[in-house]
């Protein structure tokens, strides 16, 4: 057996148990939850959990689908592993302590926000090839975070509900809220671009 075939079986193993553990995470939520489900799936957590997710047991699974081709790609990986990212680290930085989840919740919480988030980036910095992105990527990636957030306050503006302390209009006002999206984008932009520069940098080193 090759390095390579045994290279290509590892990740086939690690995307179906990832994909494994996503589905199980999204499952739990959704049976737990108290919201309706316009609520479960306007959070950009739920969404990133849901490209991980779909995205593995596509790329995994099914690769020669259409579906299979698009979630194998590198530059779409490389969005998702970008966004799960924004997803622990904000949640764990800024969100954690607004909270005290417990039993089941607890298990989701930490499933969504710390193991998938961590489990992926694992999977990305290990099996995505080195010095394949192009710095154009990072400016493509930013556009899902960005209509998600137009989404969210148009939605929050019909329904008086926003899915995160920091787009709440009603307590803020839009001149803060804009300020605290903008950052958001930003957020993206720069982590995204640190993404394809360590890409690279792998790359020239290998």
């Amino acid at each position: 057996m090759t390095t390579t075939t045994t290279q290509s079986d590892n990740k086939r193993f690690l995307g179906i148990v990832l994909a494994f553990i996503a589905w199980f995470a999204l499952i739990l939520q959704l049976l737990i939850t108290t919201e309706s489900y316009m609520n479960f799936f306007s959070y950009f957590t739920i969404l990133s959990n849901i490209l991980v997710a779909v995205g593995l047991t596509s790329s995994t699974l099914l690769p020669r689908t259409a579906l299979g081709r698009y979630f194998s790609s590198i530059g779409v990986q490389s969005a998702i592993a970008l966004y799960i990212f924004i997803v622990g680290l904000v949640y764990n930085l800024v969100l954690r302590g607004i909270w005290e989840p417990k039993g089941w919740q607890l298990v989701a919480d930490n499933l969504l926000h710390v193991a998938v988030p961590l489990l992926y980036v694992v999977y990305w910095l290990v099996f995505i090839p080195k010095g394949t992105l192009h710095w154009k990527d990072g400016i493509v990636w930013a556009y899902f975070p960005l209509a998600y957030l137009i989404y969210s306050l148009i939605r929050g503006h019909l329904m008086g509900w926003y899915p995160y302390p920091f787009l709440n209009v009603s307590k803020f006002g839009y001149q803060k809220v804009f300020i605290n999206s903008g950052f958001m984008v930003i957020a993206f932009v720069v982590v995204g671009f640190l993404l394809i520069a360590f890409n690279k940098f792998m790359g020239k080193k290998a």
